[in-house]
């Protein structure tokens, strides 16, 4: 049961990314994570401090780690959403876990067997699908950033790993991060510009911290308290979730080659989670 934290997590991510792309037309992609993160820090901060639970930890550099290629996953992300499709974009931030495999075999030393490799022949040619019928010329580098989001956020998951197998909390994991995401970003803001809230669009930045904030507990604490491999796989419904509510509030259609190549991605990637996660115990700390 505490794998379905993932399913929670997957509904919430979908919504977060249907308020970034409503939010575009207010704000940049910088700014929304910014308020995104500033209202995740606050509510995990809060939430510490009324349980008596503590701030400092000895684990501050995978924090660090965690949080860095997070935020550049995240940046990434909420770019790709505004340029493409959500769907499409949603499918090509979820290669994470074709990365995670071949990181599992390149920096924990792990083997790289031959139904892995299948598996991640399985999930490029689903993004070769996905990216032949539903991206222009004028939006292949947003898909190419949509894959660099993917890359990075596998990096920020093996650090969830090590912070879970560390016994940080969900609620301390997501503090920190929210931490280093407002921070840089807030100083990126004033080296550049905000854009004004308003009556109109504040509504739009409530909801995106709300969503991306429980999310983040969610699918943290899945992967915290649940099984591995039944997380990663869980994780893909968060791609369904998202073409339900571009058909649903933009109208998107996807060619069949398109839902194709997104259920290309959807197995390769849950066979590649599986078999990356049923490695011995040993050589995944």
């Amino acid at each position: 049961m505490r794998s379905l934290w993932m399913l929670v997590a997957a509904f919430m991510f979908a919504g977060m990314g249907v308020l970034v792309k409503l939010g575009a037309d207010y704000f940049s992609s910088v700014e929304m994570v910014f308020y995104r993160s500033l209202f995740g820090l606050w509510v995990t901060f809060l939430v510490i401090r009324y349980y008596g639970g503590r701030l400092l930890t000895p684990h501050w550099e995978v924090h660090c780690w965690r949080g860095l290629f997070g935020l550049g996953g995240m940046l990434l992300f909420f770019y790709c959403i505004t340029q493409l499709p959500l769907a499409t974009a949603v499918s090509l931030n979820y290669s994470w876990p074709l990365f995670l495999a071949l990181f599992s075999s390149l920096v924990l030393k792990e083997h790289l067997h031959w139904p892995l490799v299948v598996a991640i022949a399985i999930g490029f040619v689903g993004v070769i699908l996905l990216l032949r019928p539903t991206v222009h010329g004028d939006q292949l580098m947003a898909g190419l950033m949509g894959l660099a989001s993917g890359f990075f956020a596998a990096i920020a998951y093996l650090n969830v790993r090590q912070l879970g197998n560390l016994g940080e909390t969900e609620w301390r994991v997501v503090f920190y991060f929210t931490l280093i995401s407002t921070v840089v970003t807030g100083i990126w803001l004033l080296l550049t510009a905000f854009n004004p809230v308003t009556i109109d669009n504040v509504m739009l930045l409530i909801g995106l911290g709300i969503t991306a904030t429980l999310a983040q507990l969610a699918m943290t604490r899945a992967y915290r308290t649940g099984k591995t491999l039944v997380v990663s796989s869980l994780g893909y419904s968060t791609v369904l979730f998202a073409g339900f509510w571009g058909m649903l509030i933009w109208n998107e259609s996807y060619p069949f080659i398109a839902w194709l190549g997104m259920g290309f991605i959807i197995l390769g990637g849950s066979l590649s989670g599986i078999l990356g996660f049923l490695l011995p115990k040993s050589t995944q700390k």
